[in-house]
């Protein structure tokens, strides 16, 4: 018996030896365990760091890849919803689509100066190449160009141009010259008066360079007719309704108007339905500016006796063009490039037609 319980007690002291060995080395696997865990999730970490870091060095090298071989181009625009000025547009887009080395971005300012401000400060912060401006206010851009010339973008100003002050901070002015088209408008309207009778002159936005100087082209051109008066002038801002309804207001006063002076087609042909409506078309005269297609059909009717036709298509392709060039940092031998006004009447309005069409 006694035998027996020492044989237990033999086998308890082992059984108690055994367990504390598997104890010890499972306490040291955990040990091992957790540093080389620990190592592992350290490398993991500073891998996955690594990793991380590199991928945003590639992002990087990427998009400064990407800067290099894409120009981007900011066009602030005036206002999307204008007859003329979409075919301006659609040149730019034109050449945009046809050209894989460059990307245009074209923002709508709504008529907006402060929004346009506010869009040409967002195109200097994405650090755009250079910019296309057409401003809602001539008057009103010297903060614009501020802001891109800080950041060293270069801006291209096209179709309405700049004051002064402003001249010397754009990379070029692209468009045709205002007094041009007011000049000769007004000379083909003195023709058809015989040198004298009574015209009106209908303004766009007021305040814009091609207001002031087509209308001023218009007076110089009065003022060498001793017989010619000027009884109305007001502003319709560009836009057909407006010119609708101040011609409406224009019959209704009652005053004798022999010829009615737009400084642009939209305005003109609202003047024209106006006076068709009250019977007084065949009497009058009607002149435009732009030579837009819906002018062109009237011209052909003979309801608009007289128009200048500004090349959109071309303002707008050769304003890209330059643009791309103050991108890559090309110097211009001048500035100032024009695209002249020419005179269309119902002799030659199927040259235009011809010019829209192709």
């Amino acid at each position: 018996m006694k035998k027996s319980k020492g044989w237990v007690l033999v086998l308890i002291v082992g059984l108690v030896a055994l367990l504390l060995a598997g104890c010890g080395a499972n306490n040291g696997g955990t040990g091992n365990g957790g540093s080389n865990g620990d190592a592992k999730a350290t490398n993991a970490g500073s891998n996955a760091g690594a990793n991380a870091e590199a991928a945003d060095a590639n992002a990087g090298a990427n998009a400064g890849g990407e800067k290099k071989d894409k120009i981007v181009i900011g066009a602030a625009m005036p206002i999307f919803d204008d007859k003329w000025l979409s075919y301006l547009y659609d040149s730019i887009k034109a050449v945009d689509e046809a050209d894989d080395s460059i990307e245009v971005v074209m923002v709508d300012a709504k008529n907006d100066s402060g929004k346009q401000l506010s869009q040409m400060e967002t195109f200097v912060t994405q650090k755009v190449d250079a910019i296309i401006l057409i401003p809602v206010e001539t008057e009103a851009v010297d903060p614009m160009l501020d802001a891109a010339s800080a950041a060293n973008i270069p801006v291209v100003a096209v179709n309405r141009m700049p004051n002064e002050s402003a001249l010397e901070k754009v990379y070029a002015y692209v468009g045709s010259e205002s007094l041009e088209a007011g000049t000769i408008q007004m000379e083909k309207v003195a023709e058809l008066l015989g040198g004298k009778g009574n015209i009106a002159i209908m303004n766009g936005q007021l305040g814009q360079e091609a207001v002031v100087k087509r209308t001023q082209g218009n007076k110089d051109v009065v003022a060498k007719y001793p017989d010619i008066k000027i009884i109305r002038e007001a502003t319709a801002n560009w836009q057909r309704a407006e010119g609708l309804t101040l011609m409406e207001n224009w019959i209704q006063s009652g005053d004798k108007i022999d010829a009615i002076v737009s400084n642009n087609d939209e305005m003109a042909i609202g003047a024209i339905m106006a006076l068709e409506a009250a019977g007084k078309l065949e009497n009058t005269i009607v002149a435009g500016i732009d030579g837009t297609m819906d002018a062109l059909e009237y011209v052909r009717k003979g309801q608009l006796k007289v128009t200048a036709f500004q090349n959109a298509m071309g303002q707008g392709q050769i304003g890209v063009e330059t643009a791309i060039k103050a991108a890559r940092g090309e110097k211009i031998d001048n500035k100032m490039i024009n695209v002249p006004f020419e005179l269309v009447t119902q002799e030659n309005v199927e040259e235009y037609v011809k010019k829209w069409q192709g």
